[in-house]
């Protein structure tokens, strides 16, 4: 399509052509910043192996773009309110697509890290003025359902194709594809966003919190790191605590900073949306049950069953194919049987598919003990995910919009990371436990990824409780 074609296209009504394509280049922003999180995880070994790099540098290549990206959210959500949706898209998107060309052409550990720390800053200024833009763009309940059912597919695609595209390109062109794949669909997204959207809602006026953005950024950063140190050092490590208690400490100053400012970071009045509340503590245990899930499936399948990159990213195919056709599908199902019964029924769906993954032996054939938890997998992350962040975004008004999707963003960010620290150490205990028994090793690290099924699956009962008590209808 020309560019004076879509400079042409009519703006009146909310279901035109280009509020539609619109949503398709956002979703695709979102899906660069939730593929970034894992696409690396594939080339480690080769980047460390070229760069010179030891595994606890390595580890920092992950948790150099998950540090910045889960601290600075709320203040991207805010930024976005304040200065406008459209144009913190295009400025985070900016600094993607050029933080991720210096990141492929890194030369040592040190340009490359600080690389990832600015591909993980400016993902926190796009994903939350990205759902922010899509609200506006669809007010209208059922558009607004359709349009978080591609988002919430493309998301969900995003999550699973890391591991497939990191072995590809890897394999292919080298570590820096992984990096450098980000630059042309960023440039496309750059290009054709502000053709279709061409002005934004009228912004927020007022003096920026900067005490509450520097308390609630600390306590983000803080948190993260402790969980991800929890997962490398363990729990009683000095580091681990000091990070715990730095969390506790400026999450507490900014709860009083928030309730005493006059124009606050995050009104805590917000919560008192119940379904906004139970859409963030869904979105937490979502993300727990999620990352665990993908760690462990990911090793399982290679240290396990014996799978190669390629092929361990290809046996994901049908997880992603049902999370995509059932995200498509949530809109008619939520106009039918509504939200919160749409959003409970997924979160079972989701559990029951992880505890018949648990029971999958260490010579699990895919076909006979794999593929069929994987497609119930799909379906339910595919219905939990778009209705949660329906529930998140549900009453917020425009103003807020930008701090409600990064709220969401953060309950996923603080759940993947809580649940990989806590679900991963469980499964090592209980690995540890049967190697000490005289278990074989493949048999004992089955039986600890059996372990950590078995809490993601718990994660996604809590989840469908907690909408079935607390939740109203949307």
């Amino acid at each position: 399509m020309s560019t004076s074609a879509l400079a042409a296209m009519p703006v009146t009504t909310p279901r035109s052509t280009r509020r539609w394509l619109a949503l398709v280049f956002l979703a695709l922003a979102q899906f660069l910043v939730i593929l970034d999180a894992s696409i690396v995880n594939i080339a480690l070994p080769v980047i460390g192996k070229e760069l010179g790099l030891g595994t606890a540098t390595l580890a920092w290549v992950i948790t150099a773009y998950v540090l910045p990206f889960g601290g600075l959210l709320l203040l991207g959500g805010r930024l976005a309110d304040r200065y406008g949706h459209r144009r913190l898209v295009l400025v985070g998107t900016a600094i993607f697509v050029a933080a991720s060309a210096i990141a492929g052409l890194s030369v040592s550990g040190e340009m490359l890290l600080a690389a990832r720390a600015v591909q993980g800053a400016s993902a926190a200024l796009l994903a939350p003025a990205a759902l922010a833009l899509l609200t506006q763009l669809f007010p209208a309940p059922a558009d607004r359902t359709k349009a978080l059912g591609i988002w919430g597919g493309v998301a969900g695609i995003g999550a699973v194709a890391g591991v497939l595209l990191g072995g590809v390109l890897t394999a292919t062109l080298g570590w820096q594809a992984v990096f450098f794949v980000n630059v042309p669909v960023g440039v496309i997204v750059l290009v054709a966003l502000p053709l279709l959207v061409t002005r934004d809602a009228a912004a927020v006026s007022g003096k920026l919190d900067l005490p509450g953005a520097a308390t609630i950024t600390g306590a983000l950063v803080s948190t993260v790191g402790a969980l991800s140190a929890i997962e490398q050092v363990g729990f009683v490590h000095p580091l681990t605590l000091a990070l715990l208690t730095g969390a506790l400490v400026l999450g507490a100053a900014f709860v009083l900073i928030e309730r005493r400012a006059a124009a606050p970071l995050l009104p805590l009045d917000i919560f008192r949306s119940r379904n906004l509340t139970v859409g963030n503590v869904v979105a937490l245990l979502i993300g727990a049950a999620m990352v665990a899930m993908f760690f462990a499936l990911s090793v399982y399948l290679q240290a396990v069953l014996g799978y190669d990159a390629l092929s361990a990213g290809l046996s994901q195919l049908p997880l992603a194919g049902a999370l995509v056709v059932v995200a498509g599908l949530i809109p008619a199902i939520v106009a039918r049987f509504g939200a919160k019964p749409t959003l409970v029924v997924s979160l079972v769906i989701l559990a029951g598919g992880l505890v018949w993954l648990a029971a999958a032996p260490s010579d699990a054939d895919f076909v006979a003990h794999l593929l069929g938890p994987s497609l119930l997998i799909g379906v339910g992350i595919g219905g939990a995910l778009v209705t949660a962040t329906q529930f998140a975004v549900d009453g917020v008004d425009d103003a807020d919009a930008g701090i409600a999707g990064g709220l969401v963003n953060t309950s996923q960010q603080i759940g993947g990371a809580l649940g990989l620290a806590v679900l991963a150490s469980v499964a090592v205990a209980r690995t540890d436990a049967l190697t000490g028994g005289g278990t074989p090793a493949a048999d004992a690290l089955t039986g600890g990824f059996s372990w950590l099924f078995l809490g993601a699956a718990a994660l996604s009962l809590v989840a469908a409780g907690v909408t079935s008590i607390v939740a109203r209808r949307p």
